[in-house]
């Protein structure tokens, strides 16, 4: 049996339309059941955008099944995947969820159910990432993580808890123990302490860093695959969560590929670890974003000196 599919969608209709005809094109899209999530207008300024989309999902077809599920109010990005998924997983025992600015290649499903399949009675693994980060040295098809992907994942119901989100336990257990903030930093990432903490304090609408201190605090991980099945469209001024210039760079997979070679769970190699969360530092950042305004040669060969500057 197939996992259902979230698709979490606002006011981009331009981002939706690509986002769902890139999924159409997948192998099993015919065979899954696809539920999307259309979120209310914060404002009368999105009232005409929130209308479009929703015209549009409500023409979608190229699945199993297409259920809309329309909010009255404005729940926000957190709250709509929270109470999204949350109800699925009350139905099903999986589930693959999208954004409206994730374009999958044609075998992202296929990857996915795959994964969801072998990994399903290892407690190691939390979640699986269908986004994938540009690393050296990989030795596998897959590799392992304690700070999970956001950009096309999935989970299990054993997994998942609305529980997990509760920012009054959270802050709990911060307080209980101060200096688990600087093993989560040392674990998932220079810019997780300050998102975590933001999110509790309200300051951001970030499900993504409660759900990555979760991982963290069981000691649980995110597979990876070794080269990406998603590419992300939503930086610029529209995105609501992802604004400015995509600092992530990744290597998209083949396309013909259906076959994987999937490998049981192993503590990530050090070596792994630090590649990955140096995407994540501020030297990174910042660095990739002075080459891209100093450097006319071209993205491309931008990306390749920073790579090589930074050590990827």
């Amino acid at each position: 049996m197939l996992a259902p599919i979230c698709l979490f969608a606002y006011n981009r209709v331009d981002e939706i339309q690509q986002t769902l005809e890139a999924l159409k094109c997948n192998y099993l899209a015919t065979e899954s059941e696809l539920y999307i999530f259309s979120d209310g207008s914060k404002n009368e300024l999105n009232d005409h955008k929130v209308e479009i989309v929703r015209k549009y999902i409500h023409c979608v077809d190229g699945f199993k099944s297409v259920n809309i599920i329309e909010s009255k109010e404005n729940k926000g990005l957190a709250n709509s995947i929270i109470n999204g998924v949350s109800l699925i997983l009350n139905k099903y025992e999986k589930v693959i969820v999208l954004e409206d600015d994730l374009i999958t290649s044609a075998n992202f499903l296929y990857f996915m159910n795959n994964a969801l399949d072998f990994y399903l009675f290892d407690k190691n693994i939390q979640s699986i990432s269908g986004f994938s980060l540009s690393l050296k040295d990989k030795k596998n098809k897959v590799y392992f993580q304690t700070r999970p992907g956001s950009w096309g994942w999935c989970t299990w119901k054993n997994r998942w808890d609305s529980e997990v989100f509760n920012k009054e336990k959270i802050k709990s257990v911060i307080k209980s123990n101060p200096s688990i903030l600087k093993e989560f930093r040392h674990k998932c990432g220079a810019d997780m302490p300050k998102m975590l903490l933001n999110s509790i304090e309200n300051r951001n609408d970030s499900w993504y860093v409660r759900w990555a201190f979760n991982h963290f605090i069981n000691n649980h991980y995110a597979v990876f695959p070794s080269h990406s099945f998603i590419k992300n469209i939503g930086f610029g001024n529209e995105g609501v969560h992802c604004q400015g210039i995509n600092t992530y760079i990744s290597e998209p997979v083949d396309e013909k590929i259906l076959t994987y070679e999937f490998s049981e769970f192993h503590t990530p190699d050090i070596k792994i670890i630090q590649q990955f969360l140096q995407y994540f530092s501020f030297q990174h950042k910042l660095l990739f974003r002075i080459g891209l305004l100093k450097n006319r040669k071209g993205r491309a060969q931008v990306i390749e000196e920073l790579k090589m500057r930074i050590g990827y």
